[in-house]
């Protein structure tokens, strides 16, 4: 009968000790899992390599080429990749250096407007060695009085930066201008007549 006893109490114990194992294996496989699942994640951008230069370029022509296409335009195309229409052609050359005076409507590629000096109700002037150079380039080809469009690929206009919130980055840029006036700018010519005197109080005086 003892025997019996030692056989149960013997098996009570070997079946503790496996129940109490398979607890721990257990335990350490939850710790496991929630060590990776608090693991912190790797940044999104990791797996999302930017364009080069060139494919961007590539990305550009292809969505101008389809631009063009769709609306069937005839668009010339100048050693940049500048692409432009003239409406009206003027009839002054216009200096890179020179301040014009103009009206324009910018556009992406989808019709969405970002600017438009037409809804403001005045036009703009500024020098064109100052703007982006799609324009510094594109609005000369019109000349002074003329008017017509520009498609300006990313790299001519803002490139990778996002402008106000409506220019997403890598942009192709549509806009239509008027060049309403063109002023060049003064030479200045600082050799004087010793024997001159400069009579500032006139309005008229010219150096």
């Amino acid at each position: 009968m003892k025997n019996i006893l030692y056989l149960l109490l013997a098996i009570s114990v070997l079946i503790m000790a496996c129940n109490a194992e398979a607890d721990q294996k257990k335990d350490t496989a939850n710790a496991e899992t929630a060590a990776q699942e608090t693991k912190p994640a790797k940044p999104a951008t990791a797996n999302q390599p930017t364009a080069s230069a060139g494919d961007q370029s590539k990305i550009d022509q292809d969505l101008i080429d389809k631009y063009i296409a769709d609306n069937k335009l005839d668009a010339k195309k100048t050693a940049s990749g500048l692409y432009y229409i003239v409406d009206k052609e003027g009839t002054d050359e216009i200096p890179r250096t020179a301040t014009v005076k103009v009206h324009y409507e910018g556009t992406l590629l989808d019709g969405t407007k970002f600017d438009s000096s037409y809804d403001r109700g005045q036009p703009t002037s500024f020098p064109l060695n100052r703007v982006i150079p799609g324009w510094t380039e594109g609005i000369p080809l019109f000349k002074k009085g003329g008017s017509g469009r520009l498609i300006i690929p990313s790299r001519l206009a803002y490139g990778p930066r996002a402008v106000g919130g409506k220019i997403p980055p890598n942009s192709v840029l549509t806009f239509k201008v008027e060049v309403l006036d063109v002023k060049e700018p003064k030479a200045h010519n600082h050799s004087h007549d010793h024997g001159h005197k400069h009579d500032h109080s006139d309005p008229n005086h010219k150096h």
